[in-house]
């Protein structure tokens, strides 16, 4: 299954990637997220690899990030694997003529188990609100400060 998702964030284009390119706001924009560990590789660098361990209202998910692609302040894509699932995302970053910018996510989940084909076929929707809510949350941190880390 293939989406695109986009948002327009009312800062500027090196102060979004600033805040997206830290480790540490992790947890103030994706709600769930219990633990973000290196692993390895450089930090954030191609290749590098990270897991990302999130409690989704008592649903337990291990992801692991590979970075595909750092080209900031434009573009940033990696795959996130688990158990049952592959996705490769793209994400692209442009400045607005307001001075804001504009996130676009293109993302492609391909499942690895039958369960999670079925959840595609069955629930596709889901895939492309989970994918909404991170990008608005990250949205209201970067513009209000606002948190998910405690919600």
């Amino acid at each position: 299954m293939k989406y695109s998702s986009e948002i327009i964030i009312e800062q500027n284009l090196d102060y979004v990637i600033e805040k997206l390119d830290s480790r540490d706001n992790l947890k103030h924009w994706q709600k769930g997220l219990v633990k973000a560990e290196h692993i390895s590789g450089t930090p954030g660098e191609l290749g590098s690899k990270m897991k990302l361990e999130y409690d989704m209202d008592g649903r337990k998910m291990e992801l692991i990030e590979t970075v595909t692609k750092r080209n900031f302040p434009k573009e940033f894509h990696a795959t996130y694997s688990t158990k049952g699932m592959h996705n490769h995302q793209e994400n692209t970053f442009e400045s607005t003529p307001e001075g804001f910018t504009k996130w676009i996510s293109k993302n492609e989940f391909l499942p690895t188990s039958f369960f999670m084909r079925l959840m595609l076929v069955a629930m596709p929707g889901a895939f492309k609100k989970q994918s909404m809510v991170f990008m608005t949350n990250f949205k209201n941190f970067v513009e209000n400060g606002t948190s998910v880390a405690n919600a």
